[in-house]
């Protein structure tokens, strides 16, 4: 870790298979220096210039139409590139979004992060707490964690949730939270409204209902798949 600097990162997608041509559709990265939060954060939606299926909006509740007129992700990966740095990434499941980032970042001619510098939470989990569910749920719930925001899953609230959760696993968690300035940057965008209509769309839809849709679709459509099963995350 270079300077104390961590980065937690999250992403939302079209799909579980970046080599199949799935795609990034929202991404945050929050900052953590020294085991404590700052209000740095990056956080965008993408258009990931292509369709996204009812199985991902079942997930995270983002349309094609939702993020149409945000930036494709070569616009946006400079400056995602910049804020990590040389900071170490932190993320649930680390596999499955560093194999899209880097999916992404190499097709825009861009140089891959390296696995080197990243810390899976999945991981780190497993090893306090073997066999017991380690998804962010069950993490949330065994480590006092409150998810109550958490009605689909979503970059930005999944991240800062995954900050608290790391900060515990490290052996404690920090002594001032300021996470809510951060939702009201995503309740002041464009895309707010859309989203706080698609929360009260969905909310009513179970948990254990969408784990079973997408353990089937998983099931179905991906073999063999290296990565662990996207309800870790």
């Amino acid at each position: 870790m270079k300077d104390g600097r961590e980065i937690i990162i999250d992403t939302e997608t079209t799909g579980l298979s970046a080599d199949a041509g799935d795609r990034i559709v929202e991404i945050a990265c929050i900052e953590i220096i020294d085991g404590i939060l700052t209000n740095n954060v990056f956080h965008k939606y993408i258009n990931p210039e292509r369709d996204i299926p009812d199985s991902a909006f079942r997930v995270h509740g983002i349309s094609f139409e939702m993020v149409a007129g945000e930036p494709k992700f070569h616009e946006i990966a400079d400056e995602l590139i910049a804020f990590i740095g040389a900071s170490n990434i932190v993320a649930h499941n680390a596999e499955f979004d560093m194999r899209f980032i880097n999916s992404e970042l190499a097709r825009c001619g861009r140089s891959q992060l390296s696995m080197d510098q990243v810390v899976d939470t999945l991981v780190l989990a497993r090893r306090k707490f073997p066999g017991s569910s380690n998804s962010l749920d069950a993490l949330c719930t065994r480590l006092g964690v409150d998810r109550s925001r958490r009605v689909t899953h979503g970059a930005l609230i999944d991240a800062e949730i995954l900050a608290e959760i790391y900060i515990e696993l490290r052996g404690g968690r920090q002594r001032t939270l300021e996470l809510s300035q951060n939702v009201e940057k995503v309740k002041n965008s464009k895309i707010s409204n859309i989203m706080t209509e698609r929360v009260v769309n969905i909310e009513n839809t179970s948990e254990t209902l969408l784990d079973k849709e997408h353990t089937e679709y998983l099931n179905k459509n991906v073999k063999n798949p290296i990565w662990f099963s996207y309800y870790d995350k």
